[in-house]
């Protein structure tokens, strides 16, 4: 369930290889059911397809919300990728972070998690432009890089990749 979200590639500055692709999308959906008791809101998109989000207990004016209502998400996503030098072990870290409307508005949150995520490049194809990388967990994964990743011939094995991953969810019930 979400909008086709546009991408945009920006260019890192020269140096290392990298990359940072931003992608956002905007939809309206309608609230199709509420569970005050567990304090979730189902919502129903432009072409019929539910969600169904939980309302953590920082959600201010959830009581306002009702069956109707006209909602207006903004869906963003980012990912940055860049080859840094370093001998440290792979690791992952996540943060979130909860944006409120303030008491008595109309019912509104922003929810930002961001991933960071490095990992070890265990093998390059650079005909092919794959990297494979193992992960914090152990695990290996083949990715396509694409070719808007400036000095991809400089990548080698051995050199340490830092993934940064950031989702964004912004709702906001508007009048009807």
């Amino acid at each position: 369930w979400a909008a086709e979200p546009k991408a945009k590639a920006a260019k890192k500055q020269a140096g290392e290889p990298g990359a940072v692709v931003v992608a956002a999308a905007e939809m309206r959906a309608t609230v199709d059911a509420i569970d005050a008791a567990n304090r979730t809101v189902t919502l129903k998109g432009p072409e019929g397809q539910t969600r169904t989000l939980k309302a953590g207990p920082e959600v201010r004016n959830f009581d306002q919300i009702k069956v109707g209502d006209l909602v207006k998400a903004t869906f963003l996503e980012e990912l940055a990728v860049f080859v840094k030098k370093s001998d440290a072990p792979p690791s992952a870290e996540e943060t979130t972070t909860v944006t409120l409307a303030p008491k008595g508005a109309k019912p509104g949150v922003v929810v930002t998690d961001t991933k960071v995520v490095t990992a070890k490049i265990e093998s390059v194809n650079q005909k092919k432009r794959t990297v494979t990388l193992k992960g914090p967990d152990g695990k290996k994964k083949t990715m396509k890089v694409g070719k808007n990743v400036a000095n991809f011939h400089e990548v080698k094995k051995g050199d340490e990749v830092y993934i940064r991953f950031t989702e964004a969810l912004a709702i906001l019930v508007e009048k009807p």
